[in-house]
């Protein structure tokens, strides 16, 4: 007989519903009712799909979840809460938790239904799991990993580089992780030479 594993899972590799995503798709649009499959891939192979409705109709808020678990079928609703927003400005979308009754702005499927990551025991984010080691490789060389990525950003449209004259917060440090990164390449350059 096989040995259980003892590797923790992980929530960073859970399928997730991310309510951020919901809105940019369109389907958080007032007294609206919408419905679409969701698919999740990894490496362009389809590892994952279901069928969600949405509703916004006004006391009737909800996220519907259809789909198949290990040949099990799953057929639930999650209930979707509105509140304004800490500026006073407008509303803010939350999903609530059938297994917690907590707000969240994200639900992670991992033992076959969509919850609050505090419904599931045992779970964890990598960092938490990285070692000594790997942190310091992470937090000195992650700007290298992704130059790309970052001289994306920076060049993105609708990016705020200044406020009041003064750079923001965000273009400063998408700038100095540009420079880590720079020096991290100039350096491995030094060393193939000699």
């Amino acid at each position: 007989m096989s040995r259980y594993s003892n590797l923790p899972t992980l929530y960073d590799e859970a399928l997730q519903i991310n309510i951020s995503k919901l809105k940019e798709w369109g389907y958080l649009i007032p007294n609206n009712w919408k419905a679409s499959t969701l698919n999740w891939s990894r490496n362009g192979n389809q590892t994952a799909s279901i069928s969600i409705g949405v509703s916004t109709l006004e006391g009737n808020e909800y996220l519907h979840l259809k789909y198949n678990f290990r040949d099990e079928p799953r057929d639930y609703k999650v209930r979707l809460v509105k509140k304004p927003t800490n500026l006073g400005i407008g509303e803010m979308w939350f999903f609530r938790c059938p297994s917690t009754g907590k707000l969240c702005r994200k639900l992670y499927s991992i033992e076959g239904y969509f919850y609050h990551r505090e419904a599931f025991k045992g779970c964890f984010y990598e960092a938490q799991i990285q070692s000594k080691y790997a942190r310091f490789i992470d937090k000195n060389f992650r700007a290298y990993f992704k130059v790309d990525s970052l001289y994306e950003q920076v060049c993105k449209k609708h990016l705020k580089k200044t406020y009041a004259g003064k750079p923001t917060k965000k273009y400063s440090k998408l700038l100095n992780q540009i420079e880590k990164a720079e020096f991290v390449i100039k350096n491995e350059a030094r060393l193939f030479l000699f």
